[in-house]
């Protein structure tokens, strides 16, 4: 891999992870917990889901899910990133092995 290819690599997974993150955040915080979750915050009632009676499972498979993806996307961007950083003497070693 060529140090441009894994600049532009480490650069989309940094926007990917970011992405990530953000869209993790709001699926957390749509989730109805013990005190009703941000509905409760909002005054709505806590007892009640939105989206339905089975949507908490649902939402927890689905956050469980994008919590994956976004650790896997975590590991990638490390190898990629080993190689961005790397002083071109290193890298071409690194590509040899």
């Amino acid at each position: 891999m060529s140090l441009l290819a894994a600049s532009f690599w480490s650069h989309l997974l940094n926007i990917i992870i970011i992405l990530l993150g953000l869209f993790l955040m709001l699926v957390i915080l749509i989730q109805r917990g013990k005190g009703g979750g941000l509905a409760g915050a909002f005054g709505a009632a806590g007892g009640s889901s939105a989206f339905g009676a089975k949507a908490g499972d649902q939402f927890t498979k689905f956050t469980i899910i994008v919590a994956g993806i976004w650790v896997l996307a975590l590991m990638v961007h490390v190898r990629v990133a080993k190689y961005d950083g790397a002083h071109p003497e290193t890298a071409q070693i690194a590509t040899q092995q």
